[in-house]
Parts: structure tokens; sequence; C-alpha cells
């Protein structure tokens, strides 16, 4: 955790949209509609907007809390995974350690769990309303659905009704995985999951209907409509190919689907008979995995809800039948030692795509280190046995995500906007007014402590903009207009691979005489 902390600060387009979407909340005193650049912003629901505007009426404004919140609901996520772990198999200890070590340590958690993005928050409500149907199911506890109901209507106002999907299939499944303690009547069950469903809803619509009604008709049809139907309508657009997500596995769930220790554990359960706790775990993630794999609009993080799945009933495989063999490190070991090698000779690829372009700008060290992993954690686990299996197979990840951010750390501050904005800022106290070419996305708002909305210009209005405002200054990313050859721009600075500039507004008007 405390690595990205140290290394980056809040990366473009997303994480500087969000907090500056949250800056204009606070900036504004509306707590209903969120904006951005003056608008109305309707791609996310206010959670995670509330939750930095919360931090900051404590605390004051600071660049620190919003990048908390994240790692905030990542340690309490695993908490969860622990107590539902405790309520699948009490007394089980093992598991209850098993099951958050294997969902910390894959890959693509450790990466997203410092992202100041919603991601963490859907994880941590997907695992409280799970946690509700298991007591549900265990206790006859209608509070269960209680609490299945706020976790969907919690789950909505973060990232909108993604949380349906997450756990809706796990409760309407009941009948396959529920083989002990089953529900006397099938139909008092399914009254629930309604009742839960229409909890959801009801503290969804509490926030939406008004905010519709403050923010206008555009802004209510986004949310209502956007938020939904036409998300789902977008989604099915054949933007990715069916199986997309299966080849990702290896490297989003690394290091675990390469230890062959677990693939041997797993494929015991099959000679087990059937028990509710392990056909919950597949109910959970399996439809789910298959629904996102139907829709086109793929992304890895969208999967980050199923880890506490695939940890639980990894953790339980492993606490049944372990066996250890001393090359099982190999194919992690390897996974490693290539990703150092690639880091060294990136050079000899002709093509470099942007990841490409990305990765070489490593440190050598991190290569080195890369490299050396490789080698050594193999021999690691040769040398001191099985009792300590699982803290070499889990470190190998840490050791991968931990150099990768120390070793790109030169890369990263390529993508550092803190000087630009406040430069950016700086322009706005002074009164000077500020336009910007193309598509903005926010990403100087929050940094620069801006008050005012930029001007949002396409090419066509630079000169009549420029015309109207003859002190003014005009951002252009490099791919952008320019005005002219001899023309040199006031300040300039690197955006990942272009460079930003800011113009003279003279500069314009004389360029493109």
């Amino acid at each position: 955790m405390l690595v990205p902390l140290f290394t980056r600060t809040y990366l473009p387009i997303d994480e500087t949209r969000y907090v500056s979407v949250a800056w204009e909340m606070w900036l504004r005193g509306d707590f209903l509609v969120p904006h951005l650049n003056g608008r109305t912003y309707s791609d996310k629901p206010p959670l995670l907007f509330w939750i930095y505007n919360l931090g900051w009426a404590i605390a004051g404004v600071n660049d620190i809390w919003p990048r908390l919140v994240s790692p905030l609901f990542g340690a309490a996520s695993l908490l969860l995974t622990a107590g539902i772990a405790r309520r699948l198999w009490p007394g089980d200890r093992q598991i209850q350690r098993l099951a958050p070590l294997v969902t910390l340590s894959s890959f693509l958690w450790m990466i997203f769990v410092s992202a100041a993005m919603f991601d963490m928050l859907v994880v941590f409500f997907t695992l409280l309303g799970v946690l509700g149907i298991i007591r549900t199911w265990q206790d006859s506890d209608p509070k269960g659905w209680l609490m299945a109901g706020m976790a969907l209507g919690f789950g909505t106002l973060a990232k909108g009704p993604v949380i349906f999907i997450h756990t809706l299939p796990l409760a309407l499944l009941a009948p396959w995985w529920a083989i002990e303690h089953r529900p006397r009547r099938w139909t008092s069950w399914y009254a629930g999951i309604l009742g839960a469903t229409l909890i959801g809803a009801l503290m969804a619509l509490a926030w939406a209907v008004p905010a519709a009604h403050a923010g206008g008709e555009e802004y209510s049809q986004a949310i209502f409509w956007g938020q939904s139907a036409g998300r789902v309508a977008k989604s099915f657009a054949h933007q990715r190919p069916l199986l997309w997500y299966v080849p990702l596995l290896p490297l989003i769930l690394f290091p675990w689907p390469l230890w062959p220790a677990l693939w041997r554990s797993l494929r015991q359960l099959a000679h087990e008979p059937a028990s509710s706790a392990v056909r919950l775990c597949i109910a959970w993630a399996v439809p789910v995995f298959i629904i996102f794999s139907l829709i086109s609009g793929k992304q890895p993080h969208y999967l980050l809800p199923l880890f506490p799945a695939f940890g639980l009933i990894s953790a339980y495989a492993l606490s049944r039948s372990f066996s250890f063999r001393k090359f099982d490190m190999m194919l992690p070991g390897i996974f490693i030692l290539t990703a150092g090698c690639f880091l060294l000779l990136y050079r000899l690829f002709p093509l470099k795509p942007d990841l490409v372009r990305l990765l070489s700008g490593a440190h050598p060290y991190c290569s080195l280190a890369l490299v050396a992993a490789g080698v050594a954690l193999p021999a690691l686990y040769r040398s001191l046995g099985a009792r300590w299996h699982t803290v070499i197979a889990s470190s190998s990840s840490v050791i991968l995500a931990v150099v990768l951010y120390a070793g790109l750390t030169g890369t990263l501050a390529h993508y550092d906007m803190r000087d630009f904005s406040a430069y950016v800022g700086r322009l706005q106290r002074s009164g000077i007014p500020v336009a910007y070419i193309g598509k903005y996305h926010g990403t100087f708002g929050f940094l620069g402590r801006l008050e005012r909305p930029l001007d949002v210009v396409s090419s066509e209005q630079i000169m009549r903009w420029a015309a109207q405002h003859p002190a003014g200054r005009i951002i252009a990313d490099e791919d952008d207009p320019s005005p002219g050859s001899g023309a040199v721009p006031e300040y300039e600075h690197p955006y990942g691979f272009h460079t930003l500039k800011v113009w003279k507004c003279s500069s314009f008007a004389c360029g493109r005489q």
C-alpha cells in the first residue's frame, strides 16, 4: 500500500477526474448533483465523492485522504472475506487466514487497491451483500435481507446497477448451492430477494429522484437511462471478444493460476461430496464471470469483486489437500524472470505500443531485481519446504508489484499533473482566462485548486476565442493545432508520451493571420 502512495500522485484521466468532481462538489456546496468543469457529471453516482468530502470536512481539503479511501475499503473487504470464511467453514482458522492472503496477493488486486477509483467500494458492498445472503440462509434471519438490500443500495450509489450483477445471481441460485439449512419455503426466499432488491432500489432512488429534478432534463435522462439500459445497450456493441478475459486470468490472478500446487488441490475437490460452501463460491463467481464475458464492454478491474470468491475456494482447497513439490514455484519464477528480461531487452522490439513504452521507462535496477527474484524464489521454495509454501507463492506477486511501482517512478512522473495544474491555477487566480482545446476531463481541477471552469473549445473555435480574450491562454496537446511556425509556447509540460503546451492568445492571433 505504501509504495504507490509514495511513488505516484493522482493519475490522469480517471483519478484526476474523480477527485476533481469531488472538489467541485466541495466548492459549490452542492452534494446532490455532481459537476465536472461546471457541467453536470452523470457518468458515476456520488458515493465516492461524498466520502472524499466527508474526509475533507473533518480534516480539511488535502491530497492524501482521497488516496486512502480505496486502501481502507480494500482492507475492510479482506476482513469481510475472513468473516465469510468463518461463516462457511466455522472453526477452520487456516481457511480464514488463507482466503484474505490469496485475495490480497492477486496481482490486479494489489494494483487497483491503491487507485482512487470506485472498484474497492464495489468489492466491499458485494461482500456485504454476500454476507447478508449467507446470514439469511444459515440463521433464517430476515435481517440478512436488510443487510443485502443496504449493500445493493450503497453499491448502486457507488457505481450504478452493476452491484446487482455481482450479488443477485448467487441469491437466485440458492436451490443449487444450499444443500444444508435449506429454507422451508422457497417462496419466502425469493420474496426476501425481491425485498432486498426493493430496498436497494429505494436507497438509490432517494438520491436519484431529487438529483434528477435539480440537475435538469438532460441530467435526469443520463442517470436513469445512461446508468442502466443505455450502458447495457452500449456494452453489448461487441467492443471486445467473448473470451477476452480468459487469457488475462494468469496475469490478473498471478501467481495463483501458475502455481501447480493450487491446481492439484482444486482437482481433489472434484472427488469430495458436494458441500454448500464450495457450491456457494462457484455460484458467486462463475455466473458473474459468464455475464461479464457476454457484455462486450470489458475492463480487467470489472472482475475484482470476484477475487474474494476465488480466494475462498482456493483457501479451502489448499487447507484440505495441499501437496508440496519442490518445483511448484518454477512457473511463477519464470514469469517474473521473463518480465525482468523483457524490461532489459525492450529496445530490440521494433513496435512499441503505449504499454511497452510505459514499461520501457523502468529503471535498469528494476529489471535486475525481477531477474534476481525470478531465480531466488524457486530456490527458496525448494529449500524452505512446505511450511512456507503460501508465503513464498504470495510474495512473488508482491515483489512484482512493488518492484514495478518503484522502478517506474520516472515514467509515472510524466503523468504527474501537479506542477502544470498549479500553473493553470495561478493563471486563473491572476484573472487570466484559460481555454482547453479538445475534450477536457477535469485533469487540473483539484490539483490546481481551480475555482472556475476552463473554457473548452474545438480547433475551429480557437481563433474566435483568442480574439475575444486577447490576454488569455490556450492549453493544447501537442497533437492539437498550434499557432504556426515560429511561435513559442509560454509553458510546456510532459503528459505521458505527449506534451501539454500553453500558448498566449496573441500567438494564435499572429500565427493564424
